[in-house]
This record gives structure tokens, C-alpha cells and sequence, in this order.
């Protein structure tokens, strides 16, 4: 199924089709400008507010007693009970006091320290990586290199069989997907709305039933199977729907920054080469990519009572949706922000999030993104783009579904 994308949005900035063709820059730096408290429209339900502003973003985040994640989820569209009682259990979607709850036993297991332990196998995983790949060959760079570091990182992590872990893959683009019938699947073939999660949640609710009657492995399945979380050990249902936000953020936000990534290098080829002459650039790349190609465009919350923001009143039960897109590129944070510059400090971007909710993963995205472009670069001394990139239908994932290039050894 093709996607028909309309010949004029106006200042629509909900349409999935609009972020085929390219996120719509100018429209947010515009919007920022004259509107930073937008409100949208949406076909068949209520419309929410955009806000633009990387302040306003950060003030969002900052109160959860105004702007709650549980309440009616993380997405636009509203979703049925069950999906929404689903995405509850997991910690994209609670509030405090349970987000603290849930989250506290975890941190440790994700600190610097113990993530940086993890560097050498990582290294290992992309050099096994980039081994299979053609001598000097066109390959299709999203699915056939950049989804398997993320894949193979969590499934480790986990403990997961190896003999299942593509099959968590394509579960986990499902996910993030649902808007691109050509990567999250249809009704007709069985992947209609949250059919993936549901899968991948009864395969979580399996492998923990499994794992508690066999000796213990030191893994963070392990660890969460016997950690409390608000002064109770999780249930395999809850397992469920838990695994479900772990296993997909990890895998797909980490292939899309990694693609996007290249692509970035690839269309700024000045800055790709003082990579290759400084590959202590690297980290500070790495985050110069996860501002300008940020890899979700929002997370929604929703007004628990009537505030004021901007001089403009939202309502209580109001959507309400923090554009990490617009607030990456907000003049007032970051200097020439349309600029892709590597050397870029300070780089306060909002791609991991804020406060309450700043990502658990973020030292192994970080990790894993370094060691990748290290590697990476290491091996490939040419990298060419062969084709026009194709992108994600999805006003939610910023994300390409194919980036076609040739990679040259030495």
C-alpha cells in the first residue's frame, strides 16, 4: 500500500503523510515564531496542543501533577481501555509515586559504570556486524546493518534465545510502525491496532513463566523477575507489559538514530571528514544526531486541570504534545539550530527527554552509537549513498524504513 501524499497541509502538523516527504522545519520554526502553544486538529477525535518551545517542553516534563503520561497514554490518538491499561504497565506511561517505584530498582543496573563494562562485547557484536556484509557492495542500510546491534544488545541484556530475537525485532518495528502499513502491518495480515504489542507481551509473559523455574542467570530479566516494585514483585503479566516498552525502545530508537545518523554524515560530507580526522568527535556526533535527527517527533500527556501556559488556557483533559522536533531546533536554545554541526556545545537537546521521564537507556544509546561510528568508520574508508532515502510513514517515529549505500573496505 502507497501512501498519496496531499499537495497542501496549511499548518496541519498531525498528518502522517507530511513527514514522507521530510519533517516540515520551516512550518516549526515558523509556529514557534507566532503560535508556541498550537492547537491541531485531528480526523474523528479531539485535537491537541503542540507545544513548540524547548522551555515549554521542560516545563511539561517537570510536572507531571499537571501533564500526566497515564492518564490517556503517550500517543495522539486515543486508545480503547485495554491498550490503554496495557501501556500503564509500562514506565513510558505512569506517573509518581509508581514511575519512581518502578523505575528505582533498575538504575543501577543502568549506570554509566555498569553500561561502560558492556563496551567491549558491543565492539565485538558491530565488528560480527560489519564482517557479514559485501566486500564492496550496495546494501540497504536500515534493516541490513543498523537493526542488528539493537537487537542483539537487548537480547543479551535479557538473556533472551538467540534463536528468537529477530523475531523481537520485527515485533518491536511493528510497534513504533503502526501508521506505515508497509513496516507495522494491516488488519489483513493480522497486525491491526496494538496486535504487536499484545504479541510480544504474551512471548514476555512466556519467557518469565519459563524463567522462574530455572536457576537464576545473572541478567536483567533476573532482575526485574526479582525485584519489588511498589513493595510487590511483578506478576508475568506485568513482565509483559513491562518488556514490551524495554525491548522496543531499545531496539527501534537505537536503529533509527544510527541510520538517520549516517545519513546525516552522508549529506554533510565537511563534517563527515573532520569525523574521519578526529574520531574523538565521535560522542559529541553522536549528540548532534540525536538533536537534529531526533528519533520520536513527541510524547503526548494530558491536562489534569485547567493551566495556563503562553497566555493560552488548556483545558482540563486537554491532549497535550512536547514536539522534541521543534524544541531541538529552538532559536532561543541553540544557535544557528537548522545547522548540523558535530562540534556543537552546549547541546542541551531533548531527545532522551526530561525529568521524570529522561530515558533509562541513555548510557547505552550513547555507548552504542560511539562504538558503532567508531567501528564503522574504522572499517568502511568510503561510504557512498546510492539512492534516495526512504522514510517512515509516521508522525511519531522520525525514522527512515530504507537508506541505501555502498561501503567500500579498505
Amino acid at each position: 500500500m502507497t501512501a498519496v501524499i496531499p499537495e497542501h497541509f496549511g499548518t496541519d502538523i498531525y498528518a502522517p503523510d507530511r513527514y514522507l516527504s521530510g519533517v516540515p522545519h520551516e512550518l516549526f520554526t515558523e509556529l514557534r515564531r507566532t503560535t508556541p502553544v498550537f492547537w491541531q486538529e485531528m480526523p474523528g477525535e479531539p485535537g491537541y496542543w503542540a507545544i513548540l518551545k524547548h522551555e515549554d517542553c521542560e516545563y511539561v516534563s517537570q510536572h507531571p501533577e499537571l501533564f500526566s503520561a497515564a492518564q490517556g497514554g503517550i500517543v495522539l490518538e486515543n486508545l480503547d481501555e485495554d491498550r490503554l491499561e496495557a501501556l500503564r504497565g509500562s514506565l513510558l506511561a505512569m506517573d509518581p509515586p509508581q514511575h519512581r517505584a518502578y523505575r528505582k530498582p533498575l538504575v543501577k543496573s543502568f549506570t554509566a559504570k555498569v553500561v561502560g563494562g558492556m563496551e567491549g562485547r558491543i565492539r565485538e557484536i558491530c565488528r560480527e556486524i560489519f564482517a557479514t556484509l559485501p566486500t564492496d557492495g550496495d546494501i540497504e542500510f536500515v534493516h541490513d546493518v543498523t537493526g542488528s546491534l539493537p537487537t542483539q544488545v537487548i537480547g543479551e541484556l535479557m538473556g533472551l534465545p538467540r534463536e528468537d530475537w529477530d523475531y523481537i525485532h520485527r515485533l518491536a518495528e511493528r510497534n513504533t510502525s503502526s501508521q506505515d502499513p508497509e513496516v507495522g502491518g494491516t488488519e489483513e495480515d493480522g497486525y491491526g491496532p496494538g496486535a504487536a504489542s499484545m504479541e510480544m507481551a504474551k512471548y514476555a509473559i512466556g519467557f518469565a513463566m519459563k524463567r522462574r523455574v530455572e536457576d537464576p542467570r545473572e541478567d536483567l530479566t533476573t532482575l526485574i523477575l526479582e525485584s519489588e516494585f511498589g513493595g510487590k514483585l511483578m506478576s508475568d503479566v506485568d513482565f509483559g507489559k513491562f518488556f514490551v516498552q524495554l525491548v522496543t525502545a531499545g531496539n527501534d530508537t537505537t536503529k533509527t538514530m544510527l541510520s538517520a545518523g549516517l545519513h546525516a554524515l552522508l549529506t554533510h560530507p565537511e563534517q563527515l571528514a573532520a569525523l574521519r580526522a578526529d574520531p574523538a568527535r565521535i560522542p559529541g556526533a553522536v549528540e548532534e544526531i540525536l538533536r537534529w535527527a531526533n528519533p520520536l517527533h513527541y510524547f503526548r500527556r494530558t491536562a489534569t486541570q485547567d493551566v495556563e501556559l503562553r497566555g493560552v488556557t488548556i483545558k482540563a483533559g486537554d491532549k497535550v504534545a512536547m514536539y522534541y522536533t521543534s524544541a531541538n531546533r529552538d532559536e532561543d536554545v541553540f544557535e544557528d539550530p537548522q545547522r548540523f554541526d558535530i562540534t556543537r556545545k552546549p547541546n542541551p537537546h531533548l531527545s532522551f527527554g526530561f525529568a521524570e521521564h529522561f530515558c533509562l537507556g541513555v548510557h547505552i544509546a550513547r555507548l552504542e552509537g560511539r562504538v558503532f561510528f567508531e567501528e564503522l568508520l574504522a572499517a568502511f574508508p568510503e561510504i557512498t549513498l546510492t539512492g534516495e532515502p526512504k522514510r517512515i510513514r509516521s508522525n511519531l517515529n522520525n525514522a527512515l524504513a530504507a537508506l541505501p549505500v555502498r561501503l567500500t573496505r579498505a
